[in-house]
């Protein structure tokens, strides 16, 4: 099966509480690689426009101030079938929702702050990896 690509991102919640390095453990035990990482903190003008496909939602502002209210880890996670693991791991979007042993069950504080973001379709990955990523600060494992 071909490897694919997939951003991720540990949001400003699960920085802030250290679970950066259990995150990113979790990743890679489960056969991810990180082709290209940084931490940065997004202006609310880059969270706009990361989420403007939200634009209308009654959660967007909400979702843009807590975006860019601290630091974030920004991933290019590789593997096969990279975008459903990465899913897969992340669990539902509602921690009291996810399956036990997932990222928002373990790590997130509530549905809007979840800890973890990762991309979901291969059209978006591409997009999202693009926002954050020049192709050559990207590597291939």
């Amino acid at each position: 099966m071909a490897s694919e690509q997939t951003l991720s991102i540990i949001k400003p919640d699960a920085v802030q509480n250290n679970y950066i390095g259990e995150i990113i453990s979790r990743f890679e035990q489960a056969g991810l690689k990180i082709a290209a990482i940084k931490m940065t903190t997004l202006t609310k003008d880059q969270a706009s426009k990361f989420y403007a496909i939200h634009k209308d939602r009654p959660f967007y502002n909400d979702l843009v101030n807590f975006m860019s209210s601290g630091p974030v880890v920004v991933m290019v996670l590789e593997g096969n079938q990279a975008i459903a693991k990465n899913r897969e791991l992340m669990g539902a979007t509602d921690p009291k929702k996810a399956e036990k042993g997932t990222l928002r069950a373990d790590f997130a504080e509530s549905m809007s702050r979840n800890a973890v973001h990762g991309s979901d379709s291969s059209e978006t990955a591409e997009e999202e990896v693009l926002f954050f990523f020049k192709p050559d600060e990207i590597t291939h494992r």
